[in-house]
C-alpha cells in the first residue's frame, strides 16, 4: 500500500524516487511546523512559552534547511537556480528570471 506522497504506484518507482518523494514530505511538513509556532509565538503572551515556542521554531528551521540542501544536491539545475535567487539583494522576480536562466545553462 502507497503514502499519500506517491501519484504513481510506488512499487513501480525507484529507491531515488522514493527517497526524494519522501524527503519532499518532509521539506513540507517543516514549512508547516514553522507556520504553525509562527502564529503561536505571534498570540502567546507568557514569556517562557514564547521563548520555547521560538527555540523550537529553530529547530524546525534548521531541518527544514537539511531537507532543501539534500534535495538541492540531487537536483543540480535548481541549485544552479537558487544559486541566482538566494542570499541576493535587488528585486526577487528578478533574481529569479536570473535563476530560471541559469537552470538553463546547468
Amino acid at each position: 500500500m502507497g503514502f499519500e506522497q506517491y501519484h504513481e504506484p510506488a512499487s513501480e518507482l525507484s529507491d531515488e524516487t522514493r527517497t526524494f518523494a519522501r524527503m519532499i514530505v518532509s521539506l513540507t511538513e517543516e514549512a508547516e511546523a514553522i507556520n504553525w509556532y509562527e502564529q503561536r509565538i505571534s498570540l502567546e503572551k507568557d514569556k517562557q512559552a514564547k521563548a520555547i515556542m521560538s527555540n523550537a521554531q529553530q529547530e524546525e528551521f534548521k531541518h527544514f534547511g537539511m531537507d532543501l540542501e539534500f534535495l538541492l544536491r540531487k537536483k543540480p539545475k535548481w541549485r544552479a537556480a537558487l544559486k541566482e535567487i538566494l542570499f541576493h539583494e535587488g528585486d526577487i522576480v528578478e533574481l529569479g528570471e536570473h535563476g530560471e536562466k541559469a537552470e538553463d545553462k546547468a
